[in-house]
């Protein structure tokens, strides 16, 4: 294999397969990346039977072939090159990473060992690019963290109709989105929400994005890449979740959703031992409080909308900072319910047509 191409690209490229790649793993095949190189340019993929990808950059070919090198070195080295042209040549045993001044030599895994990049299943819908990140981005980051409950780790994907609507929850907090796709089959699984979200960021925004998905996997795929996960357990009983959406509300505030957030941000230093931010409803303002026995105490007011009673209720800072990020540049509303409800944040659909949903359970009710 012999190839000249843009060094930023291949660099991009391969950053992307490496962060969708485990670093340790017992076979050092499964952390490795593929090159293949034909007329059509350069393909980078890796898979480690349960995460795939495949990225296709354009490049002079002056030989064909295929190699597997590991992943991270050549990210890593891509990136440090200051030439804007970079050479990837095999040598032997050894894939040399050439510029006008410098080489580089990778070893060659075995591309025999390696399980391939299996290929997506059957599409069911597509959308553009920009609908999917801006409502898949925010939803996922409601997704647990913590590998010990699985099911909380995932993103629902449920298709209704002309609407794709995402779900995911960590027990503490539940985002929602419903987005306008065409759907060309049936959708209802239960996806990985970290893997969903660095995928979908991976076409340019105006791209046109198709939905794979059979009884094990699911894939995103687009006109240069593809990125594909297995699935999780089986999706969120649907009529649990809806009746979470169904607020009896107390009080609704009607606010900017960066103002509060930089209040909310500035209440953090203060937020003591448990890191929690009050919110205080009065009569055209809404009050952020934080409160430590060792840093302080915090009080600024921001001007709202205020329909209903007053109340006071608490909130775990980070929580309410992360939804209020899903919903920057736009007025947010919050449907604050009564005792320890969660308090619903949403707002009118984008331009996209994304509508969104945010609820964050309060850590204590103040009369």
């Amino acid at each position: 294999m012999d190839l000249t191409a843009t060094t930023a690209d291949l660099a991009g490229a391969a950053a992307d397969v490496a962060r969708l790649l485990p670093t340790r793993v017992f076979d050092p095949v499964l952390a490795g990346l593929v090159l293949r190189a034909d007329g059509h340019g350069v393909e980078l993929a890796g898979s480690d039977r349960e995460h795939a990808v495949r990225l296709t950059r354009p490049a002079t070919v002056h030989v064909d072939g295929a190699v597997v090198v590991p992943a991270k070195p050549l990210a890593d080295t891509l990136r440090s090159l200051e030439d804007p042209q970079v050479r990837l040549v095999v040598e032997g045993s050894r894939l040399a990473v050439r510029t006008s001044t410098a080489r580089f030599a990778l070893p060659l895994l075995d591309l025999a060992s390696h399980p391939g990049i299996p290929p997506p299943p059957p599409e069911v819908g597509s959308l553009p690019a920009r609908t999917l990140t801006s409502a898949l981005v925010p939803v996922s980051g409601a997704a647990s963290k913590d590998d010990a409950l699985p099911m909380f780790t995932g993103v629902r994907l449920h298709g209704a109709g002309g609407r794709l609507e995402l779900i995911a929850t960590d027990r503490y907090r539940m985002a929602f989105a419903s987005l306008p796709w065409v759907p060309t089959g049936e959708l209802d699984v239960l996806a990985p929400a970290v893997v969903l979200a660095e995928a979908s960021r991976q076409p340019d925004r105006d791209a046109e994005v198709a939905v794979h998905a059979d009884a094990d996997r699911i894939a995103l795929s687009w006109a240069g890449g593809s990125v594909s996960t297995a699935l999780l357990a089986a999706p969120f009983p649907d009529d649990r979740v809806r009746k979470l959406l169904e607020a009896v509300i107390d009080s609704t505030v009607l606010v900017e959703a960066d103002v509060l957030a930089g209040a909310v941000r500035r209440a953090v230093p203060y937020a003591g031992p448990h890191g929690s931010v009050t919110l205080q409803v009065d009569d055209g303002e809404l009050r952020v409080r934080g409160s430590d026995p060792q840093n302080g105490e915090s009080e600024e007011s921001i001007k709202a909308t205020i329909d209903g009673n007053r109340v006071t209720k608490t909130f775990q800072a980070r929580y309410l900072a992360d939804a209020l990020r899903a919903f920057s540049g736009r007025r947010v509303e919050l449907r604050i319910q009564d005792g320890l409800r969660s308090t619903v944040l949403t707002s009118q659909a984008g331009d996209d047509g994304v509508e969104l949903t945010y609820l964050v359970v309060p850590l204590r009710t103040v009369s």
